[in-house]
């Protein structure tokens, strides 16, 4: 990355840490979070993040991730996106997600670092269970070019989404629909547009299944008119405390496995594994 690349993602990186506001700097930095979540729980429906599509919501947590895949030979991503989301406010979050570490099991493929990205979310409209369960959420992201283009796009990216969400008690669908724009050598990469869709269910107070699906159409680059299609069925597991309010952390396992349903598809039978502490 160069040097104002460097200075936006520090600049991002103090944000999340300076906290909502100055006036609330006197309190301990974990009764801020805490304090962020309380009140993102009273203005949003109380769903699970999806396993890979972003969230509709705003959420704060810090997410370990792990994806194994084959194309064809076996590649292990340590980080997968992931990374760090912390509440500014009562209608905005900030995440970053630094590089991940690709491993690729293969004597021609070298191993190392992908790209490391910044976002930002803006809640748009939201209602609890009392108030229409739904989430509307104008997200923009923003990647950097890594120091090797090896492992990660050739060139820095836009990514413009919006995301909407609704719940019917135990039941809610959410979606994601985002463009890919590079920043530079586009007819090398091409554009494309994703689109993120979840089918959930609650069972019980521990427990989410849900099924994604993950469509990629592309435009321009190598792989211009082709789309690429998966069915991604994940379970979650929450482990909290038996007097746990919207002002406790708590951990959440989860795994998924994406299935390519696409004749063209980079990958398939990707096993991302994860755990994830809301605070």
């Amino acid at each position: 990355m160069n040097r104002l690349q460097i200075c936006i993602s520090l600049a991002l990186v103090a944000a999340c840490v300076a906290g909502p506001c100055a006036a609330a700097a006197q309190q301990p930095a974990y009764e801020r979070f805490r304090a962020n979540n309380a009140t993102m729980a009273a203005l949003q429906p109380a769903w699970m993040g999806p396993l890979i599509q972003t969230d509709s919501r705003l959420s704060q947590a810090l997410r370990l991730s792990v994806s194994n895949s084959y194309a064809p030979n076996q590649t292990v991503n340590y980080g997968n996106g992931h990374g760090i989301a912390i509440i500014a406010g009562n209608r905005l979050q900030l995440d970053f997600m630094q590089p991940a570490y690709v491993q690729n099991n293969s004597a021609k493929l070298k191993d190392g670092f992908g790209n490391a990205e910044a976002q930002v979310k803006v809640r748009v409209a939201s209602g609890n269970a009392e108030h229409g369960n739904y989430a509307v959420t104008a997200i923009l992201a923003r990647s950097f070019t890594p120091g090797s283009q090896e492992f990660g796009a050739l060139s820095g990216t836009w990514c413009p989404k919006l995301g909407l969400g609704r719940a019917w008690g135990r039941f809610n669908l959410q979606t994601v629909m985002n463009g890919v724009l590079p920043t530079g050598k586009v007819t090398a990469q091409g554009r494309a547009i994703e689109w993120n869709t979840t089918a959930q269910i609650h069972p019980n107070a521990h427990v989410w299944l849900d099924v994604e699906e993950n469509a990629t159409f592309n435009k321009g680059g190598p792989v211009d008119g082709k789309m690429q299609n998966f069915l991604t069925p994940a379970a979650f597991y929450m482990v909290r405390r038996k007097d746990w309010k919207p002002t406790h952390a708590m951990v959440v396992f989860d795994a998924g496995m994406q299935i390519a349903t696409s004749g063209f598809h980079f990958y398939n039978h990707n096993l991302i594994s994860e755990a994830r502490i809301l605070f």
